[in-house]
Order: structure tokens, then sequence, then C-alpha cells
């Protein structure tokens, strides 16, 4: 598949490359059970997973998302790299959620899996804001009632390199209000909304009424997001910390690219690396996973 293949040319039984919003190319492709997946080139962003057997959306997406070269998607999966938020001199959440990455393969595997790999390379305009030499790839694996997504990042430079970075995942609820995080009680972490830092958390269910903003350090591995009449498992290797995010009414109002209702129907639970950078030795590489199974 050649890099940065052109919207609305490429189909096959299993995959399309095509044009999406604003003409930017996206893959959509199919398991062999039905399960479903889109990811654009821009960002190397996925925007919609549904598993299969449900046919519902599992993913948020803002309806007044701008689409652009140069615009950050507001849903999906994000991906925050080389930094998270504004914790650095790079733009917010780093460049990599408005660069133009390019399409590995789309395939369905021998077991009967939906793949997407994509790559991003150091160039001259990344290496004028971070100047490492680097390879970041996205896996993308659609299966069944389980969306798998793996971030490694490779570096090919002679000096060691650092980063902070997220799987920006925004999920889909019926109602905020009613859904919970369950897993992290035991877990310090910072609350960005209090601007406090090393308190533990005490719930064991963990209600995302807005705003809240946390990111939780040396968080478990496997936590579940539970709304009346489903569970969705999250499991992540890799990363150390967990960032829970949501923005409330009034945030939600202050944001452009997001319905007024939108805060209501999406949870963010980020696998991160934000507390301390992650570092990459000359040669070496660095890998970090999300796993979302709806149960």
């Amino acid at each position: 598949m050649p890099a940065n293949t052109p919207p609305g040319a490429v189909a096959a039984v299993n995959f399309t490359v095509e044009a999406g919003a604003a003409g930017l190319p996206r893959i959509i492709a199919a398991a062999a059970d039905g399960a479903r997946v889109e990811v654009y080139l821009h960002g190397a962003h996925v925007t919609s997973w549904q598993p299969a057997g449900e046919g519902a959306e599992r993913l948020f997406v803002s309806a007044r998302s701008r689409f652009g070269p140069d615009a950050a998607i507001r849903g999906g999966v994000p991906i925050c790299f080389p930094q998270f938020a504004g914790q650095g001199a790079l733009p917010m959440h780093g460049f990599a959620r408005t660069a133009s990455w390019d399409l590995v393969h789309a395939r369905r595997s021998a077991n009967g899996a939906a793949e997407v790999l994509l790559r991003l390379a150091d160039s001259e305009a990344t290496r004028a804001l971070w100047p490492h030499s680097f390879v970041a790839e996205l896996s993308v694996t659609a299966a069944g009632r389980t969306l798998a997504l793996g971030l490694t990042v490779r570096n090919t430079g002679r000096a060691a390199l650092e980063f902070t970075g997220a799987l920006h995942t925004y999920l889909r609820v019926a109602d905020a209000t009613q859904a919970a995080v369950h897993g992290l009680r035991g877990a310090g972490y910072r609350d960005k909304v209090k601007g406090t830092d090393g308190e533990t958390e005490t719930a064991e269910a963990l209600r995302v009424v807005g705003p809240i903003d946390r990111v939780y350090y040396a968080a478990p591995a496997d936590l579940e997001l539970r709304e009346p009449g489903r569970t969705l498992a999250i499991t992540t290797t890799g990363f150390a910390d967990t960032v829970i995010w949501n923005p409330g009414a009034a945030g939600g109002a202050a944001m452009a690219d997001l319905e007024p209702d939108g805060y209501a129907r999406m949870v963010c639970v980020e696998a991160a690396a934000a507390r301390a950078p992650v570092t990459v030795g000359p040669g070496g590489q660095w890998s970090g996973t999300q796993t979302l199974a709806a149960a």
C-alpha cells in the first residue's frame, strides 16, 4: 500500500480507503465477524469502533469537530505525542495528532481480525519542533467485541530521546452522570481541576461527574467503565498512568468544537505516560497498548 494513499481509490472485501470528513482520507476495516473500525490518516486517528454483533458506536466524536489538515479531531482516540497536554514547549498534546501518517497496511488477518497499521517518521517539520529522529507506529485491531490499540516509538537517532504522551480515548456513554470507572481505588493522583497532587483515590466506583481531570499514577492495568446495562473492560500495558477526563457543562460550553450536550455523552479514559517522561535510547524502542472489551 503506498504511503499516504489518496482517498477514494482503494477498495477490497474487508477494507476501504476513501474520502472522509473534509476530504481527509480514512480507512474503514471490517473483521470477519462484523466488528468494524474507522481510522483517519490525519493523526492516525481512530474515529469509530463497533463491536461484532452490536452495531452500536462505542467511541464518541463531537458533531462539531473540526476536520482539516491543521485541526485536531475532537473525539475518538487522539494520539498525544511527543508531549502530553501542556507539559512542555510543544503545541498542546504534541504534533502527532495533526500530522499526516502513512498507511502501512489494512487487512484481514488469518483469524479474521481487521488490522490497520499506520506510521509516522520524523521530518524537517517535526525536527524543527522536537529535534529527534524517530518512527512511531499505531496498530489497530478489531475482532469480536474487542478493540486493541498499540503505540510503538522507535529511536532512530544517535542520542536518547524523552517523551510524554497518551491514547486520549473518548468513550461514548448514554449518560456520563450514570457512568463510573471501577478499579482505581488506592491509586495516587494529581487533580488538575483542584490544582492538587498526591491524593489517593478512595472510591471503588469513580463517578464521572465533570469537570474532572485527573492523572492517576501507576494506575492498575485493568479497569472497567460501567453504566446501566453494559460494561467496558479497559486493559493497559506499557503506559504507567491513566487519565480520567470530562470537561463538565461549563467546560464543554467553552469548547467551540464540542456540541452543547457532548460532555454528557463521553468519558475519557486515557492510557498515558504523563507523570514521568519515557526515555528511549539510541536504537531502542518503547511500546504501550490499550485494549477495550465490550461485555
